[in-house]
């Protein structure tokens, strides 16, 4: 091999150890564990080679019986969960991990090839936190990662939040309406403590979509409606009255 040749590959080496070097010193902020249930191989591999590039720690499984294992062996910060998984589905493992307490806040986000807003939907009144339709960039679902990963960050106020019935303890994520606690999914929690902290302001879908889910969703703005809709039927008699309409704006919470 001719020697600029030579030098030219080893400047490549030295130059793709240094950044690997780098990326080594610099992982993710938070040195997250995340689960990947798919059970096509190609995709678990890229899904895993994007995570770890990020500095996560990335796990795997292949049917949803063996991603109920990992979890539960494991207890990942995050899941990544395929719908369309042969014997368990996707829908059976999340109902499985909201039943568990241990698990009832487990942020997971669902990948399928599915793009039927009646799956999306479905999907979400199950407790999923997102939902992403292959094919998909993985710089879009690292994007997504990272912001479920900062909306469960504990928040610097340890004081409760109280706003008319409504009691809400970001740091324990405990809920209550008149005394009585709640059962929330972790993103119903957010978008709660979001309008409650902000009373009387009127938030458009997309706007709540940007500040509660932590990323730009357009054209998915019937999310907003599904955890608005769950949250007043938990809230009870006072759900319509706290989680008011704007008919052509959006929503707003109500302290009279």
């Amino acid at each position: 091999m001719p020697r600029r040749m030579r030098a030219r590959v080893a400047g490549s080496v030295v130059h793709a150890t240094l950044a690997r070097r780098r990326n080594d010193a610099y992982p993710a902020a938070v040195a997250a564990t995340i689960l990947i249930v798919d059970d096509e191989r190609e995709i678990r591999e890229l899904l895993r080679y994007n995570l770890e590039r990020q500095g996560y720690q990335v796990l795997t499984a292949q049917d949803g019986e063996e991603g109920l294992a990992r979890i539960f062996a494991t207890h990942p910060d995050l899941v990544l969960l395929d719908l369309l998984l042969p014997g368990l589905n996707g829908l059976e493992v999340l109902r499985e991990l909201r039943q568990e307490p241990s698990t009832r806040d487990l942020p997971v986000l669902l990948l399928t090839a599915r793009g039927a807003e009646m799956d999306k939907l479905l999907g979400f009144e199950r407790g999923a936190d997102d939902y992403i339709t292959k094919p998909f960039s993985p710089r879009e679902v690292i994007a997504r990662v990272e912001a479920v990963l900062r909306r469960i960050k504990p928040p610097r106020e340890s004081e409760a939040l109280e706003a008319g019935p409504v009691t809400l303890d970001h740091a324990r994520r405990e809920a209550r309406v008149h005394g009585a606690e709640l059962t929330l999914t972790p993103r119903e929690f957010e978008l709660l403590y979001f309008l409650a902290k902000n009373p009387g302001r009127v938030f458009s879908r997309d706007e709540l979509l940007t500040k509660v889910w932590g990323y730009d969703y357009r054209g998915e703005t019937r999310t907003v409606d599904v955890h608005v809709r769950r949250l007043r039927a938990k809230l009870g008699e006072d759900g319509a009255r706290l989680i008011a309409t704007v008919t052509g704006s959006g929503y707003k919470f109500v302290v009279k």
